[in-house]
Parts: structure tokens; C-alpha cells; sequence
């Protein structure tokens, strides 16, 4: 009766998220007194995961499977769930596994607590503390079902490294007819994707316009951070609408988050409100950012950005 886990990878390689609810489900069988079988789905170097304290592993390699569609994920997972009899199942807060998740839950007549921050704080009764009204509280959440299922809000537990020494498999679960098909997924390259970025350089209408924008991507390059936007950038057509973040565009639970020219919306800030550290740099004291912000420079962007890039640089040069 391991705890299992579903471990996301883009292109055969596993993604942050994947290692980091792997980590999470270790957590949790350690102190159900058992182990951890995690589930791939056409990724490589499945050996990889048993740095993180996966005890087996579950391949998956299926050309159906190339493109993600969540119904037959689900019905992958829950395959995998019932040969293991799993009673724990874990997966992230990615916006794929927030899609599966449901469909898993009502295939295994599991409970379901999403946006999970810490191992469970009781295992009878199985209760977790995750986020809730936008990560604005937490709540204590009691799954009472016999199966249980854990999304785990991105970044919120971190990588552990601790070798198992991961036995391997294959697994070749029975794959439904597909109600949808999927014929191309665009993905932009060489980038930090929002979703597993440690650091996001956020930049909004302050900038003036997206000629400005050098000064934001070199920022986040000098920081190995992805970049992002306000909503009024992208609807301007200044950025792409995939670089939105807020309510209305993708969350952010980043450990540092840092908004350049953005005063404040509560529709961005209930999106970002995840992020542990955030920095505001604005002209504007009375932006609402700043009262939200852990760390707030009020000062001419145009200014304060190339001189910060610089000192990053010099610290960058001395290590």
C-alpha cells in the first residue's frame, strides 16, 4: 500500500514540480510507515526520481500519450492507483494536474485537497493545510475518504534529496478513446516557464512601452528568472498573454517575485499572493502594491532596474 505519485515531465525530461511532489509523497509515506511508487508517463531517465525518495517507479510509454489530455491521464493514474493499492496519490498544482486531479478523484471516489503547503499535520484523520480565498488564509482541510488525493501547491515544499534507490518498471495501463484530440502545442524555448520559476520579473504599464523591455528579460537573465506581466500589458499586445499573471492570467507561488512598474490591481495581487518574497519598485508611494509588498524602492524604474542589474552583476562576478 505504497503512497503514489504522478511525475510530470515536458519532452521525456521532468519537470521542477515532478521532484518536488515526489519529495512531498516521501514526506507522507514516511510517516504512514511505507513507501513510494510514482507514476511516469513517456519521461526518461526514470532513475532520476529516486533521488528524491521514490522506492519504484511506473513507466509509462505510450505515442498516444505525447500530447497531454486529461481524461486519459486521469484513467493512467488511477490504473496505476488501484494496481498499487495506493491510498494516497499525489500530484501538483500545475495547471494540468488541476485539470486531472478532479477526473482522478471521481474515478477512485477519492477526496481531493488542492493547493496542499505542508505534510499532513495528522494521518487519522488525514488532514492538510493548504491555501484558501486566493492565498489570502490557510484552512485545515480532513479528507475522510478511503482513498485521498493531494495537490500540492508549487514551491511550497521543496526539493529534498534523499536516495531510494528507485526500482523500475513498465506499466501498460488499458488508454480510452480520446474525446479530444490535440494537434500541436506551441511552447516557447530557452525560457524559464512561470510555473516552475523560483524568481519572476514582473513588469506592467510603468514601463511605457515594449521597446522598454530589454532592461526586464536582461534582470531576468542576470537572476535565472522567468518573466511576466500585468494584464493591461498583455492586452495592449506589449507581451504575449502566456507571460500574464494575476487572477484572470496564471498564479505565481514564486520565492521571489519582483513587479517593475505595476501598481497594484487586487486582481494581480490575489494571483502572486503565493509568492514568499515580494518587491515592488515603483514611482508612485501610494500604489497599492506597496502595502502588500515585503520589500518596496520608490524610485524611476528606468533608473533604480539598470543600476540593480548592474550591482547583480559585480556580486555575480565576485562568487
Amino acid at each position: 500500500m505504497s503512497v503514489l505519485v504522478y511525475t510530470e515531465s515536458e519532452q521525456g525530461t521532468f519537470k521542477k514540480v515532478a521532484l518536488e511532489v515526489a519529495s512531498y509523497a516521501k514526506a507522507v509515506a514516511t510517516q504512514l510507515g511505507t513507501t513510494v511508487t510514482a507514476v511516469t508517463i513517456n519521461a526518461n531517465n526514470s532513475s532520476e526520481l529516486g533521488n528524491y525518495g521514490v522506492d519504484k517507479v511506473l513507466n509509462v510509454n505510450n505515442s498516444q500519450l505525447d500530447k497531454f489530455n486529461a481524461h486519459a491521464y486521469a484513467q493512467v493514474i488511477k490504473q496505476a492507483a488501484e494496481s498499487e493499492g495506493a491510498k494516497v496519490v499525489i500530484v501538483s498544482s500545475s495547471a494540468d494536474s488541476k485539470y486531472l486531479a478532479p477526473l482522478l478523484a471521481v474515478g477512485l471516489n477519492a477526496g481531493y485537497a488542492s493547493n496542499v503547503v505542508e505534510a499532513p499535520s495528522n494521518t487519522s484523520p488525514f488532514t492538510v493545510k493548504r491555501t484558501a480565498f486566493t492565498n489570502k488564509a490557510f484552512n485545515m482541510t480532513t479528507i475522510n475518504t478511503d482513498v485521498k488525493i493531494v495537490g500540492v501547491s508549487n514551491n511550497s515544499f521543496g526539493l529534498v534529496e534523499q536516495s531510494a534507490g528507485a526500482s523500475s518498471e513498465d506499466f501498460s495501463p488499458s488508454i480510452p478513446e480520446f474525446g479530444v484530440h490535440v494537434e500541436s502545442v506551441d511552447k516557447a524555448s530557452d525560457k524559464v516557464s512561470i510555473a516552475d520559476a523560483e524568481i519572476v520579473v514582473s513588469a506592467g504599464r510603468g514601463l511605457k512601452g515594449p521597446e522598454n523591455w530589454g532592461m526586464v528579460e536582461e534582470l531576468a537573465e542576470v537572476l535565472g528568472a522567468a518573466t511576466a506581466c500585468s494584464k493591461p500589458v498583455s492586452d495592449l499586445g506589449w507581451r504575449p498573454h502566456s507571460e500574464h499573471v494575476g487572477q484572470t492570467g496564471k498564479p505565481v507561488a514564486s520565492n521571489l517575485y519582483i513587479a517593475i512598474g505595476i501598481s497594484g490591481a487586487i486582481q494581480h495581487l490575489a494571483g502572486i499572493n503565493a509568492s514568499k518574497v515580494k518587491v515592488v519598485i515603483n514611482t508612485d508611494p501610494e500604489a497599492p502594491f506597496f502595502k502588500a509588498a515585503d520589500y518596496g524602492v520608490v524610485g524611476d524604474a528606468f533608473e533604480v532596474v539598470p543600476k540593480l542589474i548592474e550591482k547583480l552583476k559585480a556580486f555575480k562576478a565576485q562568487q
